[in-house]
């Protein structure tokens, strides 16, 4: 049975498929994860969806690790606020934001990475709010490896979430 190991620490062989909802979903129904392993072995139709809500949970988890650590602030004024003072550090932008508004902020980000992987729901989750479209996450001392985790996590998620489900 193939099983979804994003977090890389499950014991066994492991199958690396690239991040990418169609070439996992084109693994599954080619039966490309028997030929990798040289054995037989059975993927369930759901995989990319199981990728999907793991990927989602780690991109929340080091948000909310942020959040407590106190490197993390949500909200356009305090996002603005962050990135015009020229902090280092990730935006968290919503994929189903307004377009403008995500536009100005990008534009102030200048070449500080940026995460559009989590919905508005998601992010305001991790902040306790009804609604949230922007955070911004320090990526100094303690904060880097944090920042560093939500990039990564945040473009594999791009790459297995249909852009807004």
């Amino acid at each position: 049975m193939v099983v979804p190991d994003v977090d890389e620490r499950l014991p066994g062989r492991g199958i690396w498929v690239t991040a990418d909802r169609e070439r996992i979903a084109e693994a599954v129904a080619k039966r490309l994860f028997a030929r990798a392993a040289r054995k037989p072995v059975t993927a369930d139709a759901d995989l990319v969806d199981r990728v999907r809500d793991q990927l989602v949970r780690r991109c929340i988890e080091a948000l909310a690790l942020a959040r407590r650590a106190g490197l993390a602030v949500v909200g356009q004024t305090k996002v603005r606020a962050a990135l015009v003072a020229g902090e280092p550090g990730v935006l968290v932008e919503a994929i189903d934001g307004a377009p403008d508004g995500r536009a100005r902020l990008r534009a102030l980000a200048g070449d500080r990475p940026v995460v559009s992987a989590l919905t508005a729901a998601e992010l305001a989750g991790v902040f306790g709010r009804d609604h949230a479209v922007h955070a911004f996450v320090r990526a100094a001392g303690s904060g880097a490896g944090l920042a560093d985790r939500l990039i990564r996590d945040g473009a594999r998620l791009t790459g297995v979430r249909c852009e807004i489900e």
